[in-house]
Protein backbone atom coordinates (compact mmCIF):
# COMPACT_ATOMS: atom_id res chain seq x y z
CA UNK A 1 0.00 0.00 0.00
CA UNK A 2 1.61 3.34 -0.85
CA UNK A 3 2.61 5.85 1.78
CA UNK A 4 -0.24 8.23 1.43
CA UNK A 5 -2.69 5.73 1.05
CA UNK A 6 -1.68 4.77 4.99
CA UNK A 7 -1.69 8.49 5.64
CA UNK A 8 -5.26 8.73 4.27
CA UNK A 9 -6.38 5.73 6.09
CA UNK A 10 -4.87 7.13 9.35
CA UNK A 11 -6.49 10.64 9.08
CA UNK A 12 -9.94 9.02 8.48
CA UNK A 13 -10.25 5.92 10.26
CA UNK A 14 -7.39 6.47 13.55
CA UNK A 15 -7.61 9.82 14.43
CA UNK A 16 -11.12 10.65 14.77
CA UNK A 17 -10.78 7.85 17.42
CA UNK A 18 -8.01 9.24 18.99
CA UNK A 19 -9.57 12.58 19.11
CA UNK A 20 -13.34 11.36 19.81
CA UNK A 21 -14.60 14.22 21.90
CA UNK A 22 -11.57 16.04 22.60
CA UNK A 23 -13.04 19.40 22.15
CA UNK A 24 -14.39 19.06 25.84
CA UNK A 25 -11.23 17.36 27.53
CA UNK A 26 -9.02 19.20 29.64
CA UNK A 27 -6.18 18.05 28.23
CA UNK A 28 -2.75 18.35 30.45
CA UNK A 29 0.55 18.14 29.04
CA UNK A 30 1.03 14.57 30.44
CA UNK A 31 -2.06 13.68 28.44
CA UNK A 32 -1.32 15.13 24.95
CA UNK A 33 2.38 14.01 25.54
CA UNK A 34 0.86 10.21 25.97
CA UNK A 35 -1.10 11.05 22.84
CA UNK A 36 1.39 11.97 20.53
CA UNK A 37 3.73 9.06 21.67
CA UNK A 38 0.61 6.46 21.17
CA UNK A 39 0.26 8.49 17.56
CA UNK A 40 3.87 8.82 16.62
CA UNK A 41 3.89 5.05 17.31
CA UNK A 42 1.13 3.99 14.86
CA UNK A 43 2.59 6.39 12.38
CA UNK A 44 5.98 4.63 12.52
CA UNK A 45 4.74 1.31 12.56
CA UNK A 46 2.54 2.70 9.52
CA UNK A 47 5.39 3.40 8.30
CA UNK A 48 7.85 0.63 8.84
CA UNK A 49 10.35 2.53 10.08
CA UNK A 50 11.70 2.29 14.53
CA UNK A 51 13.39 4.81 16.65
CA UNK A 52 16.56 2.51 15.73
CA UNK A 53 16.56 3.90 12.31
CA UNK A 54 16.94 7.25 13.79
CA UNK A 55 14.42 8.71 11.57
CA UNK A 56 12.55 12.14 13.00
CA UNK A 57 9.25 12.46 13.43
CA UNK A 58 8.83 15.31 11.40
CA UNK A 59 10.04 13.17 8.35
CA UNK A 60 7.56 10.38 9.31
CA UNK A 61 4.68 12.88 9.56
CA UNK A 62 5.62 14.46 6.16
CA UNK A 63 6.08 11.11 4.59
CA UNK A 64 2.73 10.18 4.99
CA UNK A 65 1.08 13.85 5.01
CA UNK A 66 -0.16 13.86 8.37
CA UNK A 67 0.11 17.10 10.38
CA UNK A 68 0.78 17.10 14.85
CA UNK A 69 -1.74 15.88 16.43
CA UNK A 70 -2.16 18.32 19.58
CA UNK A 71 -2.25 21.16 16.33
CA UNK A 72 -5.35 19.02 14.71
CA UNK A 73 -7.32 18.94 18.54
CA UNK A 74 -6.14 22.89 18.82
CA UNK A 75 -7.75 23.42 15.84
CA UNK A 76 -10.70 20.79 16.94
CA UNK A 77 -11.49 22.77 20.40
CA UNK A 78 -11.09 26.35 18.73
CA UNK A 79 -13.89 25.55 16.57
CA UNK A 80 -16.32 24.09 19.07
CA UNK A 81 -15.75 27.03 21.07
CA UNK A 82 -16.78 29.30 17.96
CA UNK A 83 -19.98 27.10 17.62
CA UNK A 84 -21.12 27.22 21.50
CA UNK A 85 -20.20 30.88 21.16
CA UNK A 86 -22.43 31.99 18.54
CA UNK A 87 -25.13 29.75 20.28
CA UNK A 88 -27.79 32.64 22.14
CA UNK A 89 -26.95 33.67 26.10
CA UNK A 90 -30.30 31.91 26.92
CA UNK A 91 -30.03 28.78 24.98
CA UNK A 92 -30.46 25.40 27.20
CA UNK A 93 -29.71 22.72 25.33
CA UNK A 94 -32.90 20.40 25.59
CA UNK A 95 -31.14 17.19 26.28
CA UNK A 96 -29.59 18.65 29.65
CA UNK A 97 -33.09 20.13 30.09
CA UNK A 98 -34.85 16.95 30.17
CA UNK A 99 -34.71 14.57 33.46
CA UNK A 100 -33.99 10.83 33.48
CA UNK A 101 -35.56 8.24 35.44
CA UNK A 102 -33.05 7.20 38.56
CA UNK A 103 -30.41 10.11 37.53
CA UNK A 104 -30.39 13.09 39.50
Amino acid sequence: MPVKLKGLVYKSMIRPVLMYGSETWAVTKKDMNTIQVAEMKMLRWMCGVTRLDEIRNEFVRGSLGVRDIADKMQESRLRWYGHVRRRPPDYVDPEADRKRDGKM
